[in-house]
């Protein structure tokens, strides 16, 4: 397959959408596209390698002097990655209108397997160019009518210039987009006011009261001269504070919802930053020739090996790892005898009700509790199959109403997991904290990842899986859910985790190549996530 580009020059962006219609085959012996630039670093700063075999200390109790110390390391190290950008005016932001994308050693022939990159020049909105970087973007290359698609790989010089790498996973015919989501400006002002307050979601507890209830205002912190309830794990230094009704005891507190309160720690000219805009290329596309598809053997993934960036790509609707291949896997073979723990958000959810939908033997029992987020148990007596759906623990955000009557820290469920070779344990969580401080979650991820620590240490063959965040919609409030927050979370939990042996379900990159922007995605991608779990177990 071949194609021309009609002009080599430099082309204007405006939402830096460069959706270039690129055809690709397969040709025997050929080279690799060659770029002049060498890359100093990505986006992706933090070095993450999988350990197969870790090494635990010999005493995993950390002290709260020890957990504050290990927050403040991780903070310092995101504070890097986001330094300050102040502006006095809109007009020295980044400008994806004025902004210049440029094929580098653009080719008459491309084949699969190959790299194509793309460099991107930074200009504010009279035209100058950036001299610094940190804008948020996203790279994606897809093929609708193929169901394919991939993300690419953005490296910051942080000097104003980036570069895009595509991996050409397969042939036919391409649209390669970057989109410019917020501009380094925005991302500083987003980083700076989520570290603000703990406000943005007011949260209200419900009280029982002999025959009736009682409502007041909830928070993970809350300035008031009034009495408070606190709901505090001594251990984890977790807590969450509710106003004490009148002689009403704290006891007495059982079902909780939310609502976003009106409240920002954005200016109104910082606001301005995160309008969008849309701009499509597509250069002449000549005849296509296509050649004959061949794939190399790969080994099948399993437990502990080291991802990639891009991690793989989505062909016909079905994902495929970079390092390994997948295999089809009959689901209810596969957990015969297994006791599944889903502990997390309604992502995690969604695996939940995909297992029931697809084991028709599968059960679900009554724990006779009672809205949307209870918890869910099913059971296959006669394959000796569990399968349990937990809910994390507070923030929890909906303005449904939900019980707190046997609300728990994902850390306290683990402790009391015994665990085995045929426990699994899968753990995804983020979308909740992205309205809060960045150390509430950091916390979180701390306090489970040393509840992990000493499962493995009591029970090292149990598998603990560590499922990362989906990617959201577009259109939702900027301030609290913007991806940016989850991207952010998405570094600080790989980093986090890095040291354990338990398995990563790279759930970003993998939405980011299904162009789902949807926090919960189709049953599709659903499907797809499982199966990785599918291979990881059998």
């Amino acid at each position: 397959m071949t194609m021309k580009i009609a002009n080599h020059k430099s082309l204007l962006v405006l939402l830096f959408i460069l959706a270039s219609w690129i055809t690709f085959a397969v040709i025997q012996n050929s080279t690799k596209l060659r770029t002049a630039l060498k890359l100093p670093f990505s986006l992706h700063h933090w070095n993450f390698v999988m350990k197969t075999q870790p090494e635990p200390p010999p005493n995993p109790i950390v002290s709260p002097t020890e957990t504050a110390l290990r927050i403040q390391r991780i903070m310092e190290k995101l504070d890097q990655l986001v330094p300050p950008r102040p502006f006095t005016n809109v007009s020295s932001t980044t400008s994806a209108t004025h902004s210049r994308a440029t094929v580098l050693s653009p080719r008459d022939t491309y084949c699969r397997g190959d790299r194509l990159d793309v460099l991107l020049e930074m200009r504010d909105h009279l035209g100058r160019r950036k001299e610094y970087g940190g804008d948020f973007l996203r790279a994606r290359m897809s093929s609708p009518a193929l169901k394919a698609g991939a993300s690419g790989k953005v490296t910051d010089f942080n000097n104003g210039t980036y570069l895009v790498s595509f991996t050409l996973f397969w042939e036919g015919q391409v649209s390669l987009s970057v989109l410019l989501i917020h501009p380094s400006e925005g991302v500083s002002a987003l980083w700076r006011a989520r570290n603000q307050g703990y406000d943005r979601v007011i949260f209200t507890g419900q009280f029982n009261r002999g025959t009736s209830q009682v409502n007041t205002d909830c928070a993970l912190a809350l300035n008031s001269s009034a009495e408070l309830c606190e709901y505090l794990d001594t251990r984890d230094q977790e807590a969450f504070y509710c106003v004490k009704p009148p002689n009403v005891p704290c006891a007495a507190l059982t079902h909780m919802h939310s609502k976003n309160k009106d409240v920002s720690y954005l200016s109104k000219q910082e606001r301005s930053l995160f309008e969008r805009w849309k701009w499509h290329f597509s250069p002449r596309i000549h005849k296509d020739t296509y050649a004959e598809k061949t794939v190399p053997v790969k080994r099948q993934c399993k437990f502990g090996m080291a991802s990639t960036i891009p991690s793989g790509h989505v062909w016909k609707d079905t994902w495929n790892p970079v390092s390994c291949s997948l295999a089809a896997i009959e689901m209810k073979e596969c957990l015969r005898g297994k006791f599944i723990y889903l502990l997390g958000d309604s992502t995690i959810r969604q695996w939940m009700e995909y297992f029931k939908s697809s084991i028709n033997t599968l059960k679900s029992v009554d724990l006779h509790e009672s809205g949307k987020l209870q918890k869910q148990l099913a059971v296959d007596l006669n394959e000796n199959i569990n399968i349990q759906w937990q809910r994390h623990s507070y923030p929890l955000i909906g303005s449904l109403t939900y019980s707190v009557k046997e609300i728990e820290y994902i850390a306290q469920v683990i402790d009391r997991i015994g665990g085995e070779k045929n426990t699994i344990i899968v753990i995804s969580l983020g979308q909740h904290f992205r309205p809060f401080p960045i150390d509430v979650f950091i916390r979180r991820a701390l306090n489970i990842h040393d509840a992990v620590q000493r499962l493995l240490l009591r029970s090292p063959e149990t598998v603990v899986i560590i499922k990362a965040e989906n990617i959201r919609e577009m259109n939702v409030d900027v301030e609290r859910f913007s991806d940016f927050h989850g991207y952010i979370q998405y570094l600080a939990l790989k980093d986090i985790f890095q040291d354990l042996n338990v398995g990563i379900i790279d759930a970003w990159d993998i939405t980011i190549a299904y162009g789902t922007n949807n926090v919960h995605p189709p049953q599709s991608v659903v499907r797809n996530q499982i199966n990785i779990l599918l291979n990881f177990i059998c």
